[in-house]
């Protein structure tokens, strides 16, 4: 029996949240500012609701525009774009005053290296049941 829709969605945006908090922890140029656990949480929810934005409408574009970087860097080029994906939603967490910041193109680059590393991770743990996709 397959979870709905919005359950998929729920799960799927808290294993992003979690995955970033582990990128807070692990990369010191991203900053989760500070207050209490829950204020914490929801600005980490909040952010993982802007990264999949991000990922779901600017990625496709940036892909389909620099496929050619793509096959001549052997796929390398996606890492470049992950970074400057990543850079973009700390630029568009602090637009709306979320205490998410991420300092600098290498803070991007480990940062959505470990979000992508903890995602999978997590991804394969969940029961495919809970996180239809």
């Amino acid at each position: 029996m397959q979870a709905s829709p919005g359950m998929a969605f729920v799960v799927r945006t808290l294993v992003i949240a979690l995955s970033l908090w582990v990128a807070t922890v692990l990369v010191s140029g991203i900053d989760l500012g500070g207050g209490t656990t829950a204020t914490r949480a929801g600005t980490l929810i909040v952010v993982a609701l802007i990264f999949g934005v991000v990922n779901a409408v600017v990625k496709p574009v940036v892909a389909t525009i620099g496929c050619p970087l793509y096959v001549l860097t052997l796929g390398l080029f996606g890492l470049v774009v992950n970074a400057l994906l990543f850079m973009l939603t700390g630029w568009l967490s602090g637009l709306l005053n979320l205490p998410f910041h991420v300092d600098g193109f290498w803070a991007g680059f480990w940062g959505a290296i470990i979000v992508a590393i903890v995602s999978f991770f997590l991804h394969v743990v969940i029961p495919d049941r809970i996180d239809a996709r």
